[in-house]
């Protein structure tokens, strides 16, 4: 596999997680665009939007350990704030990551890590399969 195909690889394990909490956790099918009430979404005090705004400042293992910290790992909604964080993080380019001492792999093992403390083991099996 090409770094280029494994960077793609990366992209679609996190997207496909992403999704499929998002189904599990709300009952209703995923789309990006969707996300109405994404601005809702807090955890610990911090909305999503603010989480966000941190990565964007190259704050990325800051508000990672922050929201790690923070989240209810039974609380659907600070789960899906949590997804929602890594998938964002994912889209960010390459450099823009290693600038901040981050990459996509540790975005795909914090996604990975989430869906596990969230009780999703065997859907994490299932993913990892196709």
């Amino acid at each position: 596999m090409g770094y280029t195909d494994e960077k793609d690889y990366i992209m679609r394990m996190i997207k496909e997680m992403a999704r499929v909490l998002f189904s599990l956790a709300f009952g209703k099918t995923f789309t990006a665009v969707e996300l109405e009430n994404e601005d809702q979404l807090r955890v610990s005090g911090k909305s999503l939007r603010e989480w966000y705004d941190m990565v964007d400042r190259g704050e990325i293992n800051e508000a990672e350990n922050l929201l790690l910290d923070e989240i209810h790992y039974e609380v659907r909604e600070d789960v899906m704030a949590a997804a929602l964080f890594y998938q964002y993080v994912s889209e960010k380019e390459e450099n823009f990551l290693q600038e901040h001492r981050y990459s996509k792999e540790e975005v795909l093992f914090g996604m990975e890590d989430l869906m596990k403390k969230s009780g999703y083991q065997d859907l994490l099996n299932l993913l990892e399969r196709e």
